[in-house]
């Protein structure tokens, strides 16, 4: 019997590589026999870039800004001329210094350095992974380090941040242009947020970045003034585009100055890790991640995962720190059964701290229940 096991993080737990050794370890416990192989995924945010290299792609090892400026390490990878650049790698909410955010100041300079360093050296297509940003900056500093001019009356560079957009007075594009010329760019996420208003960039994530009210509203405004000048440059529609919102508005500079096209995060990254040949002859397929919700069907890693094992004809379960769908929903999602560390320890802070062998459990309960 041959099982591919394909879970997403568990966010703050787990990452998708710990999780699949986890469930392989308890599968091969109870079962030697079994054929597993495991292919940790992601949908665009933590984890893409790993995912990609667990499939066989380079590691290329950078130093870039983080959302707060700050220089580090991080890395993307690379398969020929293609390359896979994870957001949250770069300057997501844990390159934050202490964790402090930063809602009106931070940045996405750093994206724009790595994408930059892969152009350098011959990448004509990248996949970008939008999630877990730090910055609702509208993508400002991405296009910055790609070479655009933004400047405020007085000809001065606009300093890093969503709030100093409002002061934005010349754009010029010329050298970001240049860069990006024959570079194609896919953004692979699973928000279809616009840019602007109530379920817009500031408004829906801002919060979670430590915005205030007030900081909100100062957002919204100067987003729409960064906006307006794009627009008024590349022609109108972007800002309202599906997915414009993602990664507090980069994804609406992706689209509107570097031409990107917008895919499901984890259908693209299934196809880009050409996931159909790896359910060839599978039995059954394990998912997952760290809760099983209404968030998981409105497209989520499982999602993903469970419609292209549907399309193969491979039974799918899932696994999950926490699962709140019923039957009737995980069965309309394609997912026969959810198996969750909280049905064996519902006490979450030890839940948290022992994920690895309760999944190790759930392993051995597979094997038995589908073996």
């Amino acid at each position: 019997m041959r099982i591919v096991i394909a879970p997403d993080k568990f966010k703050g737990c787990l990452t998708a590589a710990e999780v699949a050794d986890s469930l392989a370890d308890g599968l091969l416990s109870a079962r030697p026999d079994l054929q597993v192989t495991r292919f940790p995924v992601a949908d665009g945010g933590d984890g893409t870039v790993a995912a990609a290299l667990s499939r066989g792609f380079s590691e290329v090892a950078v130093e870039a800004a983080g959302p707060t400026g700050v220089p580090g390490a991080t890395a993307y990878a690379r398969n020929g001329e293609l390359a896979v650049v994870e957001l949250a790698a770069v300057c997501g909410l844990d390159r934050l210094p202490g964790r402090q955010p930063d809602p009106l100041g931070a940045t996405t300079y750093g994206l724009g350095e790595v994408m930059r360093h892969a152009i350098t050296n011959g990448v004509t297509q990248i996949v970008l992974g939008l999630g877990g940003s730090a910055s609702t900056d509208g993508g400002a500093g991405l296009v910055q380090a790609l070479g655009a001019k933004l400047c405020d009356n007085e000809g001065e560079e606009l300093p890093p941040g969503g709030a100093a957009l409002a002061r934005l007075a010349r754009l010029d594009l010329d050298e970001l242009n240049a860069t990006v010329a024959g570079v194609s760019v896919v953004l692979a996420n699973d928000v279809d947020n616009p840019l602007l208003g109530p379920r817009g960039a500031a408004a829906v994530f801002g919060p979670q970045k430590g915005a205030s009210v007030a900081d909100v509203a100062t957002l919204e405004a100067a987003l729409g003034h960064w906006s307006r000048c794009v627009e008024a440059r590349t022609g109108p529609g972007f800002a309202d585009s599906a997915g414009a919102g993602a990664a507090g508005g980069a994804g609406f500079a992706a689209l509107a100055l570097l031409g990107a096209q917008r895919r499901d995060g984890i259908e693209l990254i299934l196809e880009l890790l050409e996931f159909e040949a790896v359910l060839a002859g599978a039995d059954l397929v394990i998912t997952g991640e760290g809760a099983l919700d209404e968030q998981t069907l409105a497209g989520k890693a499982p999602i993903g995962v469970a419609r292209a094992a549907q399309r193969a004809g491979v039974p799918v379960v899932a696994v999950a720190g926490r699962n709140d769908l019923t039957p009737d929903q995980l069965a309309g999602a394609g997912i026969r059964a959810a198996y969750a560390l909280a049905a064996l320890e519902p006490d979450l802070r030890t839940s948290l701290a022992q994920a690895k062998p309760l999944l190790h459990r759930i392993g051995t309960q597979i094997a038995s229940d589908h073996g």
